[in-house]
């Protein structure tokens, strides 16, 4: 394996290492925390898994949309998605077809029954939608971090559900000289025994352009020099 200093990082930090990181360093579980505070359960699941489906092609960074979706749905917890992405600032972009996408879900609920099997829920969620791909994939894992915080158990995400890859996961995959992200990301998940989804949350706040998380994370860990040269890239 040409990326064995890759390879090695991501082993040694491990699963404990990569829920350490969701759940300390991701400004995105801290949003989903505060806002479980706020809602009743049924609710703040059907809302977090609702809410990853629409999360793409964001008019502000991942980290920032969520807490906008965390404090909008505290202060109105009988609104909708629909008046949310009217109103939201960090999710402007291809509002028709993401508010298609979510009446495809009237009617779904997505409770604790899915937690001890993912990989059920994804494929749930790809009958529903007729699709598969990132949205799918990142609607899983944030799911999990709602069950976890719900539920107050680790549960680890399953090995076959793929790394949402977006444009941090292409950017790393591109840098690494690799051309297809899903297949290369597989294959270090095979090789350190870490699921997709967590490797997702060992590299995603390396690329947030966040000092504070930044620095958070190198406070703890020592990625190879072929990530470090990515953070202020």
């Amino acid at each position: 394996m040409k990326h064995h200093d890759l390879v090695e990082f991501i082993r040694n930090v491990g699963i404990e290492g990569a829920r350490y990181i969701e759940e300390n360093i991701d400004e995105q579980y801290s949003a989903l925390v505060y806002l479980s505070e706020r809602v009743d359960p049924e609710t703040f699941l059907n809302l977090v898994v609702r809410n990853a489906l629409v999360a793409y092609q964001l008019t502000s960074r991942g980290e920032k949309y969520w807490w906008e979706f965390a404090e909008y749905f505290s202060k109105n917890p009988n609104s909708n998605m629909e008046s949310f992405l009217s109103s939201c600032r960090g999710n402007m972009k291809y509002t028709p077809t993401k508010l298609s996408r979510l009446r495809k879900l009237e009617g779904y609920s997505f409770g604790l029954e899915f937690y001890e099997d993912m990989t059920s829920l994804m494929n749930t969620l790809e009958n529903i939608l007729n699709t598969t791909g990132k949205t799918v994939y990142f609607a899983v894992k944030m799911y999990g971090y709602g069950a976890r915080i719900l539920s107050k158990r680790f549960i680890p995400y399953p090995m076959s559900i793929p790394i949402p890859v977006d444009s941090r996961i292409t950017k790393i995959t591109e840098a690494l000289n690799e051309r297809d992200p899903l297949r290369f990301w597989n294959e270090i998940s095979y090789l350190t025994s870490v699921p997709p989804l967590h490797i997702d949350s060992i590299l995603w706040p390396l690329l947030s352009g966040d000092r504070n998380i930044i620095s958070k994370y190198l406070s703890k860990f020592t990625p190879p020099r072929t990530l470090l040269s990515l953070v202020n890239s």
